[in-house]
């Protein structure tokens, strides 16, 4: 009874840390399972490799269920992709994940982060707007569907410094 216990209760905390080149066969699989167009793993590998690439990775207890990914110019960086498993989203772990991303882009001196986010994905859009995005511009028709469909993007911004 006190194992299970033990066991469930290191399941149940979120830690949001740095992702290796372990976690790309992983990371791969979230990413595929969350957009359109999934990253492989051997992608995930080359960004990891990148000095100029930061990617965290949230896990709950053993098992890594999201990251975020970003690549640094000067003091500016772009987010890549956020995404957290299926099972696990509505539960806050994104923005667990995202502030913790920001503050280590923050402390590798990035003052202004940039983003795009499909104009329709709300949960998305919550996070990213309780995340102190504003939005900055519109791209129209830059998201192109599987099935043919074409969605705006928006460009977001967020200050750091």
């Amino acid at each position: 009874m006190m194992r299970w216990f033990s066991e469930w209760w290191r399941g149940g905390t979120a830690a949001v840390e740095p992702a290796s080149a372990r976690d790309a066969a992983r990371l791969a699989q979230l990413h595929a399972a969350s957009f359109a167009h999934g990253w492989g793993e051997s992608e995930f590998e080359t960004m990891l490799s990148e000095r100029n690439t930061l990617i965290h990775r949230l896990r709950l207890g053993r098992k890594t269920i999201g990251f975020a990914v970003s690549r640094i110019g000067a003091d500016e960086a772009e987010i890549l992709s956020v995404a957290v498993d299926q099972s696990h989203r509505g539960r806050g772990l994104s923005r667990t994940l995202l502030m913790t991303h920001l503050g280590h882009l923050a402390g590798r001196g990035v003052r202004t982060i940039f983003l795009e986010v499909e104009e329709n994905n709300q949960p998305a859009r919550r996070l990213y707007d309780g995340g102190g995005f504003v939005v900055v511009g519109r791209r129209e028709r830059y998201y192109k569907q599987a099935n043919g469909e074409q969605l705006n993007a928006l460009l977001m911004r967020r200050d750091l410094s």
